[in-house]
């Protein structure tokens, strides 16, 4: 078969409703600056779906630093890989400042989340070793798993005695192989908002030989009595040996950085093929995020502020009779049962007639007979947008229940 055939007869789970999900379920655009108000095909709507945790995108201090460092330096500079051409001091700065906060020895930036981690991952370990992994990681780990040439075995979501059976597994391996065993989970799960059991499968170094990769891309500034992370939160970030953060969720930006022992770091400037043969982050980006790591360090009113909207609105949606899964986190699912016409019928009916716009999900990302609608909370959203949420909520579970939104098709908007 022709390739380009192949393709058109298979647009895979998601892509196989884009001709009516397209500019309104999937790739809709959200217009004016960020904040917990946004337009959406010319209506104002209360945004629940932009990972602007802090509200910083849009803080004056934060603008003008980026709108400086844009004006002074460009997006070119600096130019070429950060190993041939594109160090500077501030890049530099910037790795020390992270090093400082999360409380490692060294740190390298990557120029986007999700590759970074892909490639360190594929960079740390080799056919000899095994990764042992949580089964719910994101697809970010979970590709760059694929790309590794030894043996990996998944853990069940947050099961440490599924975790202590692979491990098991691992240690009989790297015996004959003579390799190492890298264990990797998430601080946050981005999609429900449960935690990761870092403080369980720490205590298991005890027993068993491997070092601990997290990413914890919704945990920085929002978790942890600093906004150091979810170690911070369960007291265990100094036995997490290798700490990602991203700056796509608190920072309100792009990039993110691995944080570890300074000759891992070492290797990982001299392996990571994604860096190596990438441009380096450019200034603005550099400089705004030196600027907001120091703001959340300095103002932990973000933070708290971020905490009493989540507790407002988790809290007020559960009094209402919602299911919220295991978050404990920011991150706010509300768990719904029906089909991908009914998800669809009520979520334009969200949009349309009460003006909230929040994140769907519904299969193959979760279990077929679930609706699953994501809220991210925000230090810029108000009590009053929490209020109309719950309220508008509740209306439209009363015409889900009563079968309002049945549908077998996607619904037309």
């Amino acid at each position: 078969m022709d390739l380009f055939e192949k393709i058109k007869n298979n647009m895979g789970p998601l892509g196989r409703h884009a001709n009516e999900a397209h500019g309104y379920f999937t790739f809709p655009k959200l217009e004016g600056s960020i904040a917990s108000k946004m337009v959406f095909r010319n209506k104002e709507v209360i945004t629940w779906s932009i990972n602007n945790y802090l509200g910083l995108s849009n803080h004056p201090e934060i603008r003008k630093v980026d709108e400086e460092a844009s004006k002074n330096w460009g997006l070119g500079t600096p130019m070429g890989s950060r190993m041939m051409s594109g160090d500077t001091k501030y890049h530099e700065e910037l790795e020390k400042n992270l090093s400082n906060f999360v409380q490692k020895e060294d740190t390298i930036l990557l120029n986007f989340g999700y590759q970074g981690i892909m490639s360190a991952i594929d960079a740390l370990v080799d056919r000899k070793d095994v990764i042992v992994y949580d089964s719910e990681s994101h697809a970010c780990i979970l590709d760059g798993v694929r790309l590794h040439m030894g043996k990996r075995y998944q853990f069940q979501h947050n099961d440490i005695k599924s975790l202590e059976k692979q491990l098991e597994r691992a240690v009989t391996i790297i015996k004959e192989t003579g390799g190492a065993i890298l264990v990797i989970t998430e601080g946050v799960f981005g999609m429900a908002g449960d935690l990761g059991k870092l403080k369980e499968i720490c205590d298991l170094k005890k027993k068993y030989p491997f070092r601990l990769m997290v990413d914890d891309a919704h945990g920085i500034g929002t978790m942890g009595e600093n906004g150091r992370g979810t170690g911070e939160h369960f007291g265990v970030q100094d036995e997490i040996d290798i700490y990602f953060g991203t700056f796509a969720k608190s920072f309100s930006s792009i990039g993110a950085f691995i944080s570890a022992e300074k000759d891992v770091i070492s290797f990982l400037r001299y392996n990571i093929r994604s860096q190596i043969f990438a441009k380096s982050l450019p200034m603005p980006i550099v400089i705004g995020a030196i600027k907001r790591l120091e703001m959340i360090e300095s103002n932990p009113s973000f933070k708290s502020r971020l905490w009493e909207i989540t507790n407002l609105l988790q809290n007020g949606l559960k009094e209402s009779g919602f299911n919220l899964g295991k978050t404990e986190s920011c991150v706010t699912p509300v768990f719904l049962e029906g089909g991908v016409g009914e998800a669809t019928n009520l979520t334009v009916d969200l949009r349309e007639n009460y003006g909230i716009f929040c994140s769907i999900v519904t299969y193959p990302v979760v279990p077929k007979g679930v609706i699953m609608l994501r809220l991210i909370p925000t230090a810029v959203h108000t009590e009053d947008d929490v209020e109309k949420t719950i309220d508008a909520f509740s209306k439209v579970k009363e015409k889900l229940f009563s079968g309002a939104y049945i549908s077998d098709k996607i619904a037309k908007h």
